[in-house]
């Protein structure tokens, strides 16, 4: 089994624009993020990227990137159009869809979702982390997945039937049950995202903008892995500030 690692990447982010480039402890966001993959040594990894400003950045930091066409609708389908242009023997087995918006997105986890592939039979599988303050619990923007943890599921990979922007599992009194936020990673078998992208858009996928949800309205299997918090993500110029306050 081989796997590599893609970051897809572009410049014409609609809540923040230009956020690749954004300065993070004293380089772009998209060249922190690309470090932390290769740090993981999980196999060799790329940037997907739209722009060709993207691609010079990575490759004067020493890594590789992939043009695609900057109008492609999602980092899935810029995933799948980059290596496929690679072909099969560079790109492996499974692909590992990181976000470029996590500039301290943990080595560890990437090395967890690898290490659990080789035992896996989902199409997909992603991470997720308890949510343990009642602003993420309510969020939105923080997605949760309908799935139960138990100590003794992990390290197992739990399937997951479906996610929300709403708090699901409803959980009643909600001091009393957990929910899992999801994190946007994915490992993708390679063909399993290749059939992914084909697939039109679905209802629930349209109605919660949640893009796994055609995945699994399509009869596809996603499952996913418990780690132990949420990454910050950059989607708004607070969440950058954020993030270059940790580096004070």
């Amino acid at each position: 089994m081989s796997v590599s690692v893609w970051i897809p990447a572009r410049l014409a982010s609609e809540r923040l624009p230009r956020k690749m480039l954004a300065d993070i402890d004293g380089e772009p966001l998209i060249v922190r993020v690309w470090r932390q993959a290769e740090a993981a040594e999980v196999g060799p990894v790329y940037v997907a990227a739209a722009d060709t400003e993207i691609v010079d950045i990575i490759t004067r930091a020493g890594g590789r990137a992939i043009l695609t066409d900057p109008a492609l609708p999602s980092g899935s389908d810029r995933v799948c159009a980059a290596s496929e242009g690679l072909g099969a023997d560079l790109a492996g087995d499974w692909l590992i869809n990181l976000q470029g918006d996590m500039p301290y997105f943990p080595a560890a986890y990437l090395r967890r979702l690898a290490g659990a592939l080789d035992a896996s039979v989902s199409d997909a599988v992603t991470l997720c982390a308890p949510l343990t303050d009642e602003r993420s619990r309510v969020d939105p923007a923080v997605v949760k997945a309908a799935a139960i943890f138990t100590d003794d599921s992990d390290p197992a990979e739990v399937p997951v039937p479906y996610f929300s922007r709403a708090p699901v599992p409803w959980t009643g009194d909600p001091a009393d049950l957990p929910l899992w936020g999801h994190i946007g990673v994915y490992a993708w078998r390679r063909e399993s995202l290749r059939r992914f992208v084909e697939l039109p858009p679905s209802p629930l996928e349209t109605r919660e903008r949640l893009e796994q949800l055609r995945a699994l309205e399509a009869g596809m299997s996603i499952s996913a892995l418990l780690v132990d918090t949420m990454p910050d993500a950059i989607d708004t110029a607070e969440d950058l500030e954020r993030a270059r306050g940790l580096t004070r």
